[in-house]
């Protein structure tokens, strides 16, 4: 019986961490959203009070700028074609790389490999200079290209590893039946491998839209700004509208909820199907 206590004791214990754990992960994010809703001087006197009364003014003023919708299209422009161009990238080099054993295949592998230890905000100067030369500086695809060869390594080393866990024998069979390699690459490998696509996008997309070092050093104009560089703006050199920028941080976080959202389904759901029926 005491053992009987005890386990329930215990079970009772660890759902109570987990429940504060899982609180102190969320609650970062509710704050900010009811601290949204307040005045300056409300959230003055209190940052941890909840609204006596919720303002909506806050989100009416960014509204009324027209710099939001720049910064929104901007990040939506240069996180689409990234993401895009990563996906699309990383899948053809990983299947080559998993598939074809050719001479340099495993220094190829352990040079993309190599760009996920390499600090990136240490090229920060060099990629400048780079850019400045070319006369990349400061355009609307300037961010595309950092944002690319980044996001290449952790996308090409995920696809890679799970392109050789499906069996070779579903291509050899596919290949008896007559179909030729862009028939099995995308019309058998690429449904295959919609779990570890969707988190290759899932994380690209994060990187992408809050990347922040890159297009600042990279970006000048106001009409190419990106949504990190224009939650700038609330930041003044005495004061800051912590309100407003509150509401700044849950408009721009909303796409990104929005695709975590739809794709963590397709991760879950691919994760739990074999790749080979029964």
């Amino acid at each position: 019986m005491s053992n009987k206590i005890m386990k329930k004791v215990l079970t009772y214990l660890l759902n109570i961490i987990v429940w504060l754990f899982s609180l102190s992960c969320v609650f970062p994010f509710i704050w900010i959203v009811y601290s949204s809703l307040k005045t300056q001087s409300e959230f003055s006197l209190n940052i941890i009070s909840l609204p006596a009364v919720p303002q909506i003014s806050n989100y009416t003023e960014l509204f009324k700028t027209g710099n939001m919708f720049t910064a929104f299209i901007n990040s939506t422009y240069i996180s689409i074609i990234s993401v895009f161009f990563i996906i699309l990238i990383a899948f053809l080099t990983a299947y080559c790389l998993s598939r074809f054993d050719f001479r340099g295949s495993k220094l190829i592998y352990v040079f993309f490999l190599t760009g996920m230890l390499i600090p990136q905000h240490s090229l920060l100067i060099p990629v400048f200079i780079f850019f400045k030369n070319l006369g990349l500086y400061n355009t609307r695809i300037t961010l595309l290209f950092p944002y690319i060869a980044f996001g290449l390594p952790m996308a090409i080393f995920l696809i890679e590893s799970f392109i050789r866990t499906i069996p070779i024998e579903i291509e050899e069979a596919a290949l008896i039946d007559g179909s030729n390699i862009f028939r099995r690459l995308f019309s058998i490998i690429l449904p295959m491998c919609k779990p570890v696509m969707a988190t290759s996008l899932i994380l690209s997309f994060l990187s992408t839209w809050n990347e922040f070092p890159f297009a600042l050093i990279l970006i000048r104009s106001k009409a190419l700004k990106t949504i990190p560089l224009w939650l700038t703006n609330f930041n003044g050199q005495y004061s800051t509208d912590y309100t407003q920028l509150m509401a700044a941080l849950v408009m721009a976080s909303i796409p990104v909820i929005i695709v975590y959202l739809i794709f963590s389904k397709r991760v879950v759901q691919g994760m739990t199907a074999g790749a080979v029926k029964g």
